[in-house]
């Protein structure tokens, strides 16, 4: 590290000569001495009331979302990747995506509702392929209310809910897709033969 040259002046002298001749000092003769025991009441002014007991609570009201439940520490998902070839086929299309849900703009509950329809639908139809687009979530770190670290619930929630006790069965794997069909924010999902 270089030392700095006494001589040369910071390069923000100039704010600092404009705010500190803005500022008023303060009087010496004003200021109290710390001491240890209460500060003095200015005169002229009443004694303060004892505080008041605390009002009555109210019984608690119902809760906006259901509380966390942390997922289990001894059950680990299992991993239900797409086959290496047969992710690498869908990419470059000798393999088609039999059908496609967009779940942008939904809460979680109706993703979830409509997530499990089309699967349904889709297995029941002998398709194979589908694609399960969830958008990658907000992320920008200006605004304060995206000031939250996790990406995209959707995103987030898409493998726990294919491997719920009512998905599972019909599907086969899932990986997130290549760039052409939406990237980070979108699953390839592969379903079991009917």
């Amino acid at each position: 590290m270089s030392k700095r040259d006494s001589k040369r002046l910071p390069h923000d002298f100039h704010l600092w000569t404009a705010v500190a001749a803005t500022v008023d000092p303060l009087r010496r003769k004003g200021l109290l001495k710390m001491a240890t025991g209460p500060l003095p009441l200015p005169v002229g002014e009443p004694q303060p009331e004892l505080p008041k007991p605390p009002p009555a609570r109210k019984p608690p009201r119902k809760a906006f979302l259901p509380p966390y439940q942390a997922p289990m520490a001894n059950s680990p998902l299992p991993d239900k990747a797409v086959e290496p070839s047969v992710r690498k086929k869908v990419v470059r299309g000798r393999i088609e995506i039999d059908g496609t849900i967009d779940l942008h703009g939904m809460t979680q509950n109706e993703a979830r509702g409509a997530l499990y329809r089309f699967i349904q639908a889709r297995f029941a139809r002998g398709d194979r392929t589908i694609l399960v687009i969830t958008g990658k979530g907000l992320k920008t770190d200006n605004d304060y209310i995206a000031a939250m670290s996790e990406r995209g619930v959707l995103r987030t929630m898409l493998p726990l809910w294919l491997n719920e006790p009512s998905l599972a069965p019909l599907v086969s794997g899932w990986s997130i897709a290549a760039r052409g069909h939406g990237g980070e924010g979108a699953w390839y999902v592969r379903l079991r033969r009917s």
